[in-house]
C-alpha cells in the first residue's frame, strides 16, 4: 500500500466521503437488486454496516482539535459545495453511525418480515436518509443545507409510508406537511442572515453584523422551525404517528438521531451562526421554557398509551425536552457572560443527546424484535415475555433503566448534568433566571418520577405476569443480528454511564469549542463535577460498586445466618387473591396501571386533545385548499389556455390551405416575398 493511500485513509474528511459513497452505492444496489429480496436485505444492510463503521472512524478521530474542512466549486457562485468537520458535528456523526451500525445489522434478519413488500426500496431510503443526515450535519453553506434536509425529510417520509395503509399514509402526510412548513421558517432565516452576510456560506453567517431586532426574529425562525424537526410541544403532532408507522429499525434512527438534527439546528443558528450578533438572555429562558413543557407534556401522554411505539415516541418528546433544559441554561450562560455556565449547560444537553439516540435506539429495537414475534404494538396482547424471549428482555430492561435514569447508566449522569447546571442558573443568574431555573428542575424530578412509572409499566406489562396472547406457547427468541443489535446498544448505555468521567470531559471540550470558549473541568479522576467540585461531585464507578455490594449483601446475610446449611425446599402454592382463582384477568394492565395517572393529569390530556384538534383543523384547511385548487385549475383552462390553443389550432388548419404541394406555387410565394421586401426597402 502506497503512502498516498495511508493519507487516504487517515483523512477524516475522506474517510466521511467514502462512507457516504458506500451508503449510496449499497443503495443503489438494493433498489436495482429489488427483485431479490434476500440479496437486497444483504447489500442494503452490508454497506450499511461499513459506511457507519468508516463514518465512525472519521467522527472520533474529528471530536477535538481544529474543524476539518472541503471547499469545492459548486454550479452557482452562491452555492459553494463546503463540508466542515467541527467538533460538534463529528459528534453528531458520530451519534449517526453508531445507530445506522446498529441498526443495519439489526436489518440483516428484522427486514426479512417485510419480503415481498419491496425491501429493495426500502433499502434504498435507509442508506439515502442516513446519508443525507450526515450531510445535513457538515454541510456549512445553507443552499446545500436546505438540499440535504430536504432529502432528509423526502426520505424518511418514504420510510413512514412504507406499509401503505390508511394510518401510515395520514400520518406520513402529517409528518410532509409540518416538515416542510419548518423548511419554510429555516430558509427564511437562512435568507435574512445572508442578506447581511453577502453569502450563502456558514463562514460569512458567523460574521454578519445582524442588527439586534433582526437577530432575534432570525432565532425565533430557526427556533420553531427547527423545533418542528425536533418534535418539541406543541409542534410535536406528526411525532407520535410517525414513528409508530415506520419500520422499527427506521423508527430507532428517526427518533434516535433524525430529531437531534432538530436540536443541532438551534445550537447552529442560536450559539454557533448568531454567536457574532451577540445572543440575549429571554433566547436561552424561551428554549428553557419549551424544555420543560415538553419534558412533562412527553411523559404524562405516554403513560396513557397502549401501543409501544407511540409510547416510546412520546418518550422522544420528553427527553427532546430535557435535552432543551440544557441548551437553554448554557444560552443563558453565553448571553450573561457565564462561560462556566454555558459550558456546564450546553454540555449537559449534549451529553443527554447521545445518551438518548442510545437508549431511545435501544428501546426501538427491543419494541421492533417484540413486535417481528407478536406481530402486535398493543401492550394489552402481550405479557410473560421473559420466558420466551430472554435476552430480549435483558436489552429492553437495561434501555428501560437508562431512560428512566437510574444509576449509574447513561440517562442518570446527563440528567444529574442537567440538574446540576440549573442549580448553578439558579444562584448566579439574573432575578428572572433565579426564577426559572429552580421551576426547571422541579419539572424535571417530576418528569423523572412519572418516566420511571411509565416504563415499570411497559416492561411489566410486556416481559411479566402471564401471557395475554393466544399464540405465547410459540413466541420464541428474535434472531442472532438482533439481538446484537440490541446487545451493542446496550453495553454503551452502561459504557457512557460508567465511563463518564472519561466521557464528560470529551463532550466538555466540544461544547466549549461550539461556543469559543476554553474548557471546563468536568472531571478529576473517577469523580464527576459541574465545573466546580465545591458545588457537587459524584462517582460512577463507586455508585456501582456500592449498587452491586447492595444487591449482594442479602446473599451473603442469608449464607452466613443459615451456617451454610439448605432451608427446607418451599412448597410451591397459588397466590392469595382474596377468595378467588387467579387467572390472567387479574394481572396489570396497561390501561389499569395508568387510570390514576390519566384521572390526576385530565385537564392535561384536555391539552392535548386541544392541539391534535388544531393541527386537525389545519389538516383540513389544507386539504380544502387543494380541493380548490383542484377545482380551479379547470376554470383556468377552460376559459385561458383552452380558447388560446382552439384559436391557433383554427389558425393553423386555414394556413394549411396554402399547402397545396405545388411546387411552383411555393417558387410564386419566394417571388412575392421578395418584391415586398424589395418595396420596403425601396420606400
Amino acid at each position: 500500500m502506497t503512502m498516498t493511500s495511508l493519507v487516504f485513509l487517515h483523512d477524516p474528511i475522506d474517510l466521511l466521503l467514502l462512507s457516504l459513497l458506500i451508503s449510496v452505492v449499497g443503495g443503489f444496489a438494493s433498489l436495482l437488486l429489488r427483485t431479490c429480496d434476500a440479496a437486497a436485505i444483504r447489500v442494503a444492510g452490508l454497506a450499511g454496516t461499513v459506511a457507519a463503521a468508516v463514518g465512525l472512524c472519521a467522527s472520533l478521530s474529528s471530536l477535538s482539535g481544529s474543524p476539518q474542512v472541503l471547499d469545492v466549486a459548486g454550479p452557482y457562485p452562491f452555492a459553494h459545495f463546503i463540508l466542515r468537520l467541527d467538533p460538534l458535528a463529528a459528534l453528531m456523526v458520530a451519534v449517526i453511525s453508531l445507530l445506522s451500525l446498529v441498526a443495519s445489522i439489526y436489518s440483516l434478519s428484522y427486514v426479512r418480515e417485510y419480503a415481498g413488500r419491496g425491501v429493495g426500496a426500502m433499502g434504498f431510503f435507509m442508506n439515502l436518509f442516513v446519508a443525507s443526515m450526515i450531510l445535513v450535519v457538515v454541510a456549512d453553506n445553507a443552499f446545500w443545507f436546505l438540499i440535504f434536509f430536504e432529502m432528509m425529510s423526502l426520505a424518511s417520509y418514504f420510510l413512514v409510508i412504507f406499509d401503505q395503509d390508511e394510518e401510515a399514509v395520514s400520518a406520513g402526510f402529517l409528518y410532509f406537511f409540518v416538515a416542510h412548513a419548518g423548511s419554510v421558517l429555516i430558509m427564511a432565516a437562512f435568507f435574512i442572515m445572508a442578506n447581511y452576510a453577502g453569502s450563502f456560506d456558514f463562514a460569512a453567517f458567523r460574521t454578519a453584523p445582524v442588527p439586534a431586532p433582526l437577530n432575534s426574529l432570525v432565532f425565533l425562525l430557526g427556533f420553531l422551525g427547527f423545533g418542528a424537526k425536533a418534535g418539541m410541544i406543541p409542534l410535536h403532532i406528526w411525532l407520535p404517528r410517525a414513528h409508530p408507522a415506520a419500520p422499527s429499525h427506521a423508527s430507532a434512527l428517526m427518533s434516535g438521531v433524525m430529531i437531534k438534527i432538530g436540536i443541532f439546528g438551534i445550537i447552529k443558528v442560536g450559539i454557533d451562526l448568531l454567536g457574532g450578533s451577540g445572543g440575549v438572555v429571554w433566547w436561552g429562558l424561551l428554549v428553557l421554557a419549551f424544555g420543560a413543557v415538553s419534558s412533562v407534556l412527553g411523559v404524562v401522554y405516554a403513560l396513557v398509551e397502549h401501543d409501544i411505539k407511540k409510547l416510546l415516541a412520546y418518550h422522544s418528546v420528553e427527553n427532546i425536552g430535557i435535552i432543551l433544559l440544557g441548551v437553554g441554561v448554557g444560552m443563558i450562560g453565553i448571553a450573561s457572560g457565564n462561560p462556566t455556565l454555558a459550558v456546564l449547560g450546553l454540555m449537559a444537553g449534549l451529553y443527554h443527546l447521545v445518551n438518548h439516540a442510545v437508549f431511545k435506539g435501544l428501546l426501538f429495537l427491543g419494541a421492533g424484535s417484540v413486535i417481528y414475534r407478536m406481530h402486535t404494538k398493543d401492550m394489552e396482547k402481550m405479557g410473560g415475555l421473559a420466558r420466551t424471549m430472554p435476552w430480549t428482555a435483558l436489552s429492553f430492561l437495561i434501555g428501560a433503566l437508562a431512560i428512566s435514569a437510574i444509576p449509574p447508566l447513561n440517562g442518570f449522569v446527563s440528567e444529574w448534568y442537567t440538574y446540576q447546571s440549573l442549580f448553578a442558573a439558579a444562584f448566579d443568574g439574573t432575578p428572572l433566571v433565579k426564577f426559572a431555573a429552580p421551576i426547571g428542575a422541579m419539572l424535571l424530578a417530576l418528569t423523572g418520577a412519572l418516566a420511571v412509572m411509565c416504563f415499570v409499566k411497559a416492561y411489566g406489562v410486556i416481559f411479566s405476569g402471564p401471557s395475554r396472547h393466544h399464540h405465547a406457547d410459540e413466541v420464541r427468541e428474535v434472531p442472532a443480528p438482533m439481538l446484537v443489535g440490541m446487545g451493542l446498544l446496550a453495553v454503551a448505555c452502561v459504557i457512557l454511564g460508567l465511563a463518564a468521567p472519561v466521557v464528560a470531559p470529551v463532550i466538555g471540550g466540544i461544547a466549549a469549542a461550539t461556543i469559543g470558549t476554553q474548557a471546563v473541568a468536568m472531571a478529576d479522576g473517577a469523580l464527576l463535577l459541574p465545573g466546580n467540585a465545591q458545588q457537587a461531585v459524584l462517582s460512577p464507578p463507586l455508585i456501582a460498586v456500592l449498587l452491586v455490594a447492595l444487591a449482594a449483601l442479602p446473599v451473603i446475610l442469608k449464607s452466613v445466618l443459615s451456617g451454610g446449611q439448605r432451608l427446607q425446599q418451599r412448597r410451591g402454592a397459588a397466590p392469595w387473591a382474596a377468595g378467588y382463582l387467579p387467572d390472567e384477568h387479574m394481572s396489570a394492565t396497561a390501561a389499569s396501571f395508568a387510570q390514576p395517572i390519566r384521572m390526576f393529569f385530565g385537564p392535561l390530556y384536555d391539552v392535548r386533545k386541544t392541539i391534535a384538534g388544531g393541527w386537525g383543523k389545519v389538516a383540513i384547511a389544507f386539504e380544502r385548499l387543494v380541493t380548490v385548487a383542484r377545482r380551479t385549475e379547470p376554470c383556468w383552462d377552460r376559459n385561458i389556455i383552452d380558447p388560446v390553443t382552439e384559436g391557433v389550432g383554427a389558425m393553423g388548419r386555414r394556413l394549411q390551405t396554402i399547402q397545396g404541394g405545388d411546387f411552383r406555387v411555393y417558387c410564386l410565394y419566394i417571388v412575392a416575398a421578395l418584391v415586398v421586401l424589395l418595396a420596403l426597402t425601396v420606400r
